[in-house]
């Protein structure tokens, strides 16, 4: 029986391994890679159960199938109890074990896709660290919007975080067990577009050698995310109107629709109303998507989330290297926050990223952040006469910043006594005096120094 169900299987394209006895099957189990598992309820002095019992406790288990020659109720009821996927009665149909087999892998199939997910909205779970208001105010609006149907439209900035927006509402969904497919609208051109979204049949272009389904029909009554939704050609767009309206698309070259029941989420970062006045978007269509809005506010309006950010960023760089003391100097703070972040979030995790990688010591300073955060090249630049001037800069908290760090530098030099790092900055004893205590270092060790009251 195993040698006919190899050849049976391995006809059909699935990669079969065999064992003789329940040891040989739990060995088998322990090394990995087994999607679906069928076993007779008897094996000897072995049983089917302890097989399924094995299969149950892998870290990502298969699905088991199980024969048995006494198809009573009892037995039925004991395997499902246990666990296993379902059970097929000897002697049994080829065509009835080979539907199993593949409903139990497409079963599998999905579940591995949700965990997935989950791990990968566990991983970006930094993108919504934060307390400003105005995120509190997104993730409500997510949580409120994820169990219905209706169409939304996410808007923001490169690295905001839209898919993971999009990937969110699918999550909070009851859509959750169901596929999440994205589409990089930018990324393709018009017929590769439209065969992705809508499939096409055999024949319709070249290369078109089988029927395919498009994403729509794929996803079934999962979401289907469409990114750069604002890169869509008009004809196209024309097309997506249509599908988005009547929830039927038709593939290409095919006189025939077909209905498709997945959600459909969309994002940008246009602003689609300009693009309607330009005459590069439909204005109906933006209709159609924008039913419920989700505005992301980019890094640099919500400046306050940066060290929260920065923090859980580094937190996840120190488990990645093994390097548990790794820390943010204070200074290193206060050039992050007073960085615009034209990249948004995901610049501000490559940043830290390449800081904690790169970093000989445990902590983090200034030197470690690349120099444009630390202003370097400004002068440069006001000598050909024009200065970048980022939003939210404070040129009061810039100038205090540069006044402690030459400070700092002045009493390195002059090992700590106070009289000789003022006149290196140029300054008078009082004056050095006074603006280290501004900045709190008026308490350290001078080294003996005196000077004038």
């Amino acid at each position: 029986m195993r040698e006919y169900l190899e050849v049976l299987l391995s006809r059909v394209g699935y990669r079969v391994s065999i064992a003789g006895n329940e040891k040989a099957a739990v060995e088998t189990l322990g090394a990995g890679g087994v999607d679906v598992v069928i076993s007779d309820m008897k094996l000897g002095t072995g049983s089917g159960l302890s097989v399924l019992k094995a299969a149950r406790a892998q870290s990502a288990p298969p699905e088991v199938i199980l024969i048995t020659a006494f198809g009573t109720p009892a037995a039925a009821v004991e395997a499902m109890r246990a666990g296993a996927y379902d059970y097929i009665c000897k002697p049994f149909d080829n065509e009835e074990l080979k539907l199993l087999v593949q409903k139990a892998l497409e079963k599998r199939g999905l579940r591995e896709e949700n965990r997935q997910l989950r791990r990968s909205l566990s991983g970006m779970r930094g993108l919504w660290v934060g307390e400003s208001p105005a995120m509190q105010e997104v993730w409500g609006l997510v949580e409120k919007v994820a169990p219905s149907r209706t169409t939304v439209l996410i808007m923001g900035e490169s690295g905001t975080g839209k898919e993971l927006v999009a990937r969110a509402l699918h999550l909070r969904s009851t859509r959750a067990g169901a596929p999440f497919l994205p589409v990089n609208c930018a990324a393709l051109n018009e017929g590769v577009l439209e065969s992705e979204l809508f499939g096409h049949i055999k024949g319709a272009f070249t290369g078109a050698q089988a029927d395919r389904a498009g994403i729509l029909v794929s996803a079934g009554e999962g979401t289907v995310f469409l990114d750069e939704i604002g890169e869509v050609p008009m004809s196209t767009q024309v097309k997506l109107l249509r599908v988005l309206q009547e929830r039927r698309v038709k593939p290409v070259g095919s006189s025939t629709e077909v209905p498709f029941q997945a959600r459909v989420v969309a994002a940008t970062n246009k602003r689609l109303e300009a693009e309607v006045k330009a005459g590069r978007f439909r204005e109906d269509l933006l209709y159609r998507l924008n039913v419920i809005t989700v505005d992301l506010p980019p890094l640099r309006e919500r400046t306050g989330d940066i060290p929260l950010l920065a923090r859980h960023f580094l937190a996840q760089m120190r488990e990645e290297l093994g390097r548990p003391n790794l820390d943010f100097s204070p200074t290193a703070i206060e050039v992050l926050e007073r960085y615009s972040f034209p990249g948004n979030v995901r610049q501000l995790q490559n940043i830290i990223e390449r800081a904690a990688t790169l970093a000989d010591t445990d902590v983090l300073g200034p030197e470690t952040l690349p120099s444009a955060l630390r202003g370097e090249g400004e002068a440069e630049q006001q000598s050909a006469g024009t200065v970048e001037l980022p939003n939210g800069f404070s040129l009061e908290r810039y100038l205090d910043d540069a006044e402690r760090r030459y400070l700092l530098a002045a009493l390195q030099r002059a090992g700590g006594v106070k009289t000789r790092a003022a006149e290196l900055l140029g300054l008078s004893f009082r004056s050095f005096r006074y603006r280290a205590a501004k900045h709190g270092l008026g308490d350290r060790e001078d080294g003996g120094d005196s000077g004038p009251a």
